[in-house]
């Protein structure tokens, strides 16, 4: 910048066969700089995270889901409950869930087939639901009707737990 009369004037720094000035590439290499931070971060934070099955679902979460749903259809409700989290035990006794799943069983049949609905991951420092937990929801063909079926599930000491399942559909009425 000079000084002419009062007036700042800039004056353009030129290269051999450069036609930016100064200030401009010093914008450019910062924009340069901030857009390779931002990806740098963003690479970090991905390192972090579950990886995840085709649905977008972790295959860890998505296990545990298959082996849930192999258990209801073939009627193994006590090995789901004693393999459930906490949470599933504090709201039902065995004899409850037993009954529920039977009713289930009775009124929809088994399940022919699933399509995801959504997939929701969360981190909860209290509550119900306290730590890292999965909320997985599926529109559900039965034998005997369609519905919607919610797999809760909670992360304990590295392993993903059922926590809750609950279905909704006009033909359990």
């Amino acid at each position: 910048m000079k000084n002419e009369g009062g007036r700042m004037k800039r004056t353009a720094t030129r290269r051999h066969g450069d036609t930016e000035t100064g200030r401009e590439k010093l914008v450019e290499h910062r924009n340069r700089g901030t857009l390779l931070l931002i990806l740098l971060l963003s690479f970090a934070s991905g390192g972090c995270t579950l990886k995840a099955s085709r649905g977008g679902i972790p295959t860890e979460v998505d296990s545990v889901i298959g082996t849930v749903g192999d258990d209801i259809t073939e009627g193994r409700y006590e090995k789901i409950y004693k393999e459930a989290a906490d949470e599933w035990r504090h709201d039902a006794t065995l004899e409850q869930s037993n009954a529920t799943f039977a009713t289930l069983k009775n009124k929809l049949g088994k399940v022919q087939n699933r399509a995801l609905h959504s997939a929701t991951e969360e981190n909860n420092s209290g509550g119900r639901l306290a730590g890292h937990s999965f909320v997985v929801s599926y529109k559900t063909k039965f034998e005997r009707g369609e519905g919607m079926e919610t797999f809760t599930l909670v992360e304990r000491n590295g392993h993903w737990l059922l926590a809750g399942y609950f279905v909704n559909s006009t033909a359990l009425n």
